[in-house]
């Protein structure tokens, strides 16, 4: 059987970009938000075409309570045909960083994903979200309800998938950010016991593969991409400065160029701080010695929530949808989408679509690039996770250490 896949709540296209990297093939990808959608499909369907997309399924955005009533016969369809599907609801919900409110609507989506899984029956599944989809909600009267990962343990169990979990911190991995999800293998086919000690097991030698040190800090990542190297008008923002390519300083920025083209990397657009705002950031640059939060109480005159200082030295913390939650380290600005990009390990060859931000209510609907990005599964884990997965299936679950 071909190593085809399915991608479900696939965002931008961060788990599919990885498995493509692994040598998997794409059967289609689900993602209800039009510029998400936009994103993955100017990059591995338009750019790579690496899905084998089916003629009853438009390639378009879609919401997956559409694709199963309307399309659950051809679903079915697809019963023992799909080695592997992927992906996770999405994570504000569960988010340790959110209001993890417990009547979240986007709480309820494991349950279409439940649904999906009955339909389509994939050998193997890897389900993935944050670190607080492991930790059970508290009602007004204090009572706890079930963590929604043992749920999901639960429901697979009882379809009799074989299923393992860990939370895994992706900086351990490549990745320069400390960045921890929990990471969920089911499967019918291969021992899932042994996928997480697989999986520990290559990771050094696939980072030496890619020419990468075992931890990756932030101004390896985006030393390339300082304001001081320059600017020009803005590609597609009228009105704005876009960064360009600086000497490369390191093998992580010289695998995220590869491929690219010209002397602009896209989506480097630089936002445009008042005065007093640079005085600010100058200052908490100078204060700080390591990767640091600030907050209204520990910083006079730091007005919003709270700021992370990066550090040229240190991995970054993770990643958000607020773009101005960080400050560059060296410089009195918040980062770029690329560079956040960067740091979520998408190579500038991937374009981002939509637009850069968005504020108020809006935030809870919008998927701007900064978003795009947050949401996304780091490609460069995603495809070590493909690549055990392919070595296990093709060794028909016998893979040693």
């Amino acid at each position: 059987m071909p190593l085809n896949y399915i991608d479900l709540f696939a965002g931008c296209g961060g788990l599919s970009l990885g498995l493509y990297n692994a040598g998997w093939h794409g059967l289609f990808a689900i993602e209800k938000n039009q510029d998400a959608f936009s994103t993955l499909k100017a990059n591995l369907i338009d750019k790579k075409g690496h899905y084998a997309w089916p003629e009853w399924l438009s390639q378009t955005n879609i919401d997956i309570y559409v694709l199963l009533k309307k399309y659950k016969n051809e679903l079915e369809k697809l019963q023992g045909n799909v080695p592997l599907v992927v992906g996770g609801p999405p994570c504000q919900g569960f988010s340790m960083a959110g209001k993890r409110k417990s009547d979240d609507v986007r709480n309820k989506l494991f349950k279409a994903y439940l649904k999906f899984i009955r339909l389509v029956k994939p050998d193997t599944l890897i389900f993935e979200n944050v670190h607080g989809f492991t930790v059970a909600f508290t009602d007004d009267s204090g009572n706890k309800d079930k963590a929604y990962s043992e749920k999901i343990i639960t429901a697979l169990k009882r379809e009799k998938y074989q299923v393992c979990s860990k939370l895994i911190d992706v900086s351990e991995y490549g990745v320069p950010q400390k960045r921890k999800r929990f990471i969920l293998i089911a499967s019918r086919k291969i021992d899932t016991l042994k996928f997480f000690e697989i999986l520990e097991a290559r990771r050094n030698s696939f980072l030496e593969s890619k020419g990468l040190p075992q931890t990756v800090c932030v101004s390896d990542a985006i030393g390339d991409l300082l304001k001081s190297n320059g600017t020009v008008p803005c590609p597609d923002y009228k009105g704005f400065r876009s960064g360009v390519y600086g000497q490369i300083t390191s093998s992580y920025q010289r695998l995220m160029r590869d491929g690219t083209n010209g002397n602009v990397p896209n989506s480097h657009r630089f936002v445009k701080h008042k005065k007093e705002t640079e005085d600010l950031f100058n200052k908490l640059i100078a204060d700080s010695d390591e990767s640091k939060r600030y907050t209204p109480k520990t910083f006079q005159g730091l007005k919003k929530r709270g700021v992370t200082v990066l550090k040229a030295n240190s991995v970054c913390t993770t990643v958000t949808s607020i773009p101005d939650d960080f400050v560059h380290y060296c410089e009195p600005r918040i980062p770029t989408v690329r560079e956040l990009a960067r740091v979520q390990s998408f190579p500038d060859w991937y374009i981002f679509k939509g637009k850069y931000t968005t504020g108020g209510d809006r935030r809870g609907t919008d998927v701007p690039r900064y978003t795009q990005v947050a949401n996304a599964v780091p490609p460069i884990f995603a495809e070590q996770v493909g690549i055990v997965l392919k070595e296990m299936i093709e060794d028909g679950g016998t893979t040693a250490l």
